[in-house]
């Protein structure tokens, strides 16, 4: 190997997640700062985590609340009168006269 081109090895680097895990591990960084990690991944633990930004999904699901609550809000058409075919006649006989 080449000397002077490699990266110095922290073997007891720590890894500390915002939950407050700590791995310790190698690596060629002394310390790193994780937002998640198997200790509080929704996936391993099966428990659902807040998040502070809403995703598209949220966002859609606020829009068609909305619409449902306009459409229920709006005031029902009125009911058109259906006439028979002896009612059209006597008013179109009215007009003729």
């Amino acid at each position: 190997m080449k000397k002077n081109i490699h990266p110095k090895y922290y073997s007891d680097a720590k890894i500390t997640c915002s939950c407050g895990n700590v791995i310790e591990t190698g690596s060629t960084v002394p310390e790193m700062k994780i937002e998640i990690c198997g200790a509080c991944h929704p996936l391993y633990t099966g428990k659902k985590k807040e998040m502070g930004a809403t995703g598209r999904v949220d966002r859609f699901k606020k829009l068609a609340e909305k619409a449902a609550a306009k459409k229920v809000a709006k005031t029902p058409k009125k009911e058109k009168v259906v006439k028979t075919k002896a009612e059209i006649k006597k008013v179109v006989s009215k007009k003729k006269k």
